[in-house]
């Protein structure tokens, strides 16, 4: 994406364009007549989480973005798909984050809880889409175990 020099207008077209991304492959599962659940990012009880299932916590560390695949928080799973594109209920914090890591301010990690190869968010989900949006391919996370 070509950036104009305006941190808001910039951050507005990046935006749209994950909105607009998370628009067609709803179009297209409805083409190919594939169910709505498939999109809708996979919510994990941290309570039913197995020990066996949940990895230890490990501290601080950087995790591949695409190993990001569920949340932990019921209420933020309408504002992203199953690819952390985000909802227009999103947009406002969104956009800021976005402004943020464009200037260079550095973020907190988010965290998340390891289930199996793959981890889910407990904090940090418009820090995830922001990020893919971005093209970035990890992020530092803090690895926290289930309770």
């Amino acid at each position: 994406m070509l950036l104009t020099g305006s941190a808001t207008i910039d951050a507005e077209r990046a935006f749209t364009r994950e909105a607009r991304a998370r628009r067609r492959a709803a179009l297209g599962r409805r083409l190919h007549r594939r169910p709505a659940d498939s999109a809708r990012l996979p919510v994990y009880d941290e309570r039913r989480l197995s020990r066996s299932h949940a990895a230890g916590g490990r501290g601080r560390v950087e995790i591949p973005l695409d190993a990001v695949t569920a949340t932990l928080e019921p209420s933020r799973a309408p504002l992203f798909d199953s690819s952390f594109r985000p909802a227009p209920a999103a947009r406002t914090r969104w956009q800021r984050i976005w402004i943020a890591e464009n200037r260079g301010t550095v973020l907190p990690p988010i965290s998340v809880v390891r289930v199996g190869d793959t981890y889910a968010v407990r904090d940090g989900h418009h820090r995830v889409s922001v990020a893919k949006a971005r093209g970035a391919l990890t992020i530092d996370a803090t690895v926290d175990a289930a309770a």
